[in-house]
């Protein structure tokens, strides 16, 4: 059977996982380590591409991550194509390294962004590279320690994540707390697209390229069915979107770090909803970008599209 095509658009996030052919090593040393981190580090920042958990294992790596303009095909090809050269070249080797493709799974972030970010950096816990959550929390080849202050990693979006976790002063303790909750749940085959059935539709959409809702997975489906999925339409041609929200911003008196913050004052979700249909409405771009210029989730955008629209209360 041939393989489906993947799903990408900007806006979107992917849990990725990469793993070695045959189950053997992606990395023999802290030097191929450190590679493969700060590869990831300069791309991520170059292309615009929000990393937020991520961990390198022995003979895998995982990756939670939105795409961007630039594309996931893209930053994944060049992100292994580089690495993949200068492991043969130290390593006096020749040949594949990673299994087949990257594997990647398009995730409702309400649902579970959260449960994501615990699950992958729980993963050198459970392949027993650290002993205990204390050893992880200095682990340097994951990004739990740079949530927790441990390690510095410019493309990891700390924000994102701890904002989720409530305020600046107790995200952390929070977040470790959820972490450490999370310690006896171990596997959870659904976060890598097994053991989820598709349906013919009568029990609503499912697709194991994407984990979320059968509501969130039509939606992902529409949106990203068209080959130009991922560039504004009609009126917005030639048009730069993020021009156009900072001019929102500045007429409301509101900075664009705060509307993209999530922050739920009275006065910023009214110009967020306003920009999100100024944008999807007016201008004809679609949900997965209009999520991304506000860095929020597709389903709050799409929520606020229906509430428009008059189909919710």
């Amino acid at each position: 059977m041939p393989r489906r095509a993947r799903i990408d658009a900007p806006g979107i996030l992917h849990h990725v996982m990469v793993r070695g052919i045959e189950r053997r090593r992606i990395v023999k040393d802290d030097r191929d380590r450190s590679d493969f981190v700060s590869r990831m580090q300069r791309l991520a920042v170059e292309t615009d591409t929000a990393i937020y958990a991520w961990a390198l294992l022995s003979n895998h790596a995982h990756l939670l991550l939105r795409s961007s303009n630039y594309g996931l095909p893209r930053f994944m090809g060049r992100l292994l194509t580089g690495y993949v050269v200068t492991f043969n070249r130290r390593h006096h080797r020749c040949g594949h390294l990673f299994q087949n493709r990257y594997k990647s799974i398009v995730c409702e972030d309400e649902l579970y962004f959260c449960e994501l970010v615990r699950y992958i950096h729980l993963n050198p816990l459970r392949a027993n590279l650290v002993s205990d959550l204390a050893e992880l929390e200095s682990f340097p080849w994951c990004g739990h320690a740079v949530l927790l202050g441990k390690k510095i990693l410019e493309c990891q979006d700390l924000d994102a994540v701890l904002s989720r976790f409530g305020s600046k002063v107790g995200a952390q303790h929070a977040y470790r707390q959820f972490v450490a909750d999370g310690v006896e749940q171990g596997r959870r085959p659904e976060f890598s697209g097994s053991g989820v059935e598709e349906t013919d539709g009568s029990q609503g959409a499912s697709d194991r390229r994407i984990l979320g809702s059968s509501d969130f997975t039509e939606h992902i489906l529409m949106e990203t069915s068209g080959s130009n999925e991922t560039r504004p339409r009609g009126p917005l041609s030639g048009v730069d979107l993020g021009q156009l929200v900072r001019q929102m911003c500045d007429l409301a008196q509101i900075s664009v770090e705060e509307i993209r913050s999530g922050s739920r004052r009275a006065k910023v979700t009214e110009l967020r909803a306003k920009i999100v249909l100024e944008l999807v409405k007016v201008r004809g771009v679609s949900q997965t970008e209009t999520a991304r210029q506000l860095g929020v989730s597709l389903s709050a955008v799409s929520k606020l599209v229906r509430k428009a629209e008059g189909q919710v209360a």
